[in-house]
């Protein structure tokens, strides 16, 4: 028996690259959940997943065509459902300084739609995927998914007696997922653009962004923004893992990029607590809620100055390490 032994799961973008590793751990590993509902708006993605999981063989797959734009539809599909994991989100970041409107209906429209869905069908926990640009963001996309991650912690305010948490998970790179420099750089052959020279990113692996909101389901109290202990990676040195024989070509930094990812800022850090293998934002809880909260989770407060991003984590992949990491995702596909 799982802890999600009889539940029912929604997850919103779930015909993305962390939709489908989620689901098949799921599938794999939790097979007494009741349902899992695939909530997505692109027909063809959903029939592509079909083949992977089809109805027929996983009893407890469901799919469900919906944009989380339209809350009507999305309070249809949360109907009887226990757990919301939100996927869904335009994530571009030079494609959202021109479609700044786009990028804001869906990821800070769509989030207010979630939450007055979950909240009118009593869903039970809601666990909210953010990203490293929504800390001390500098483009549309961060600056929206900033937005987003505030709606959800403040929703926790507005619940009113109902037994419904929300939280946020934010990490960064995701090696190899959809809209990452991996697969680019592995469409090249003897010229690899980079932007700049001196820029770092966090990696996650696929597998480990998936246990790590598994592990919020479990552990999350309510109002956390939670933050994976992660290596960074120069993307240089992914470009040298990936074709040592190809030129690169400094092409200079495009609309709305940083040089470095930031996943916990120095006014973040203020309110962080050290979980051991994550971190814990608490930016809406007062002093006394915190000293409540590392009692009850028996973590430890961060002292105040400390920051968390790419380019002063103590950790970096070699280049030898991203040759692995690269040979790991050509072996997946």
């Amino acid at each position: 028996m799982t802890f999600l032994k009889n539940k029912s799961i929604l997850i919103t973008g779930g015909t993305g690259s962390f939709g489908k590793a989620f689901c098949k751990e799921i599938l794999s590993n939790y097979k007494d959940i009741n349902r899992i509902i695939i909530y997505s708006r692109d027909e063809f993605k959903q029939f592509e997943m079909e083949k992977i999981f089809p109805m027929s063989k996983y009893k407890s797959i469901r799919y469900f065509l919906g944009d989380v734009r339209d809350q009507s539809r999305l309070s249809m599909a949360m109907e009887g459902i226990d757990i919301v994991i939100h996927a869904a989100a335009l994530k571009q970041v030079d494609k959202a300084e021109y479609n700044p409107l786009e990028y804001i209906k869906t990821n800070i429209g769509g989030a207010q739609n979630i939450i007055e869905s979950a909240i009118a069908n009593n869903v039970s926990n809601i666990i909210a995927l953010s990203t490293d640009k929504a800390s001390s963001p500098i483009n549309l996309y961060g600056a929206t998914k900033l937005c987003s991650d505030k709606l959800f912690l403040s929703a926790n305010n507005i619940k009113g007696k109902k037994k419904i948490k929300f939280s946020v998970v934010r990490y960064g790179n995701v090696m190899g997922s959809r809209g990452s420099v991996l697969p680019f750089f592995l469409k090249q052959k003897e010229i690899l653009p980079i932007t700049d020279i001196r820029m770092t990113r966090f990696n996650i692996s696929l597998d480990k962004s998936v246990d790590m909101v598994i592990w919020a389901l479990k552990n999350n109290l309510g109002g956390e923004i939670f933050v994976p202990k992660i290596a960074s990676f120069k993307v240089i040195d992914l470009a040298k893992a990936t074709n040592n024989k190809a030129k690169i070509k400094i092409i200079g930094i495009r609309p709305g990029e940083k040089i470095h990812e930031e996943l916990i800022s120095e006014y973040d850090g203020i309110k962080t607590v050290d979980l051991d293998k994550y971190y814990a934002i608490l930016n809406n809880f007062t002093d006394q809620e915190i000293n409540l909260y590392v009692k009850k989770t028996k973590g430890k407060k961060i002292k105040e100055g400390f920051t968390y991003n790419s380019f002063n984590n103590p950790r970096y992949l070699s280049v030898q390490e991203l040759i692995k990491e690269v040979k790991e995702f050509r072996s997946d596909k």
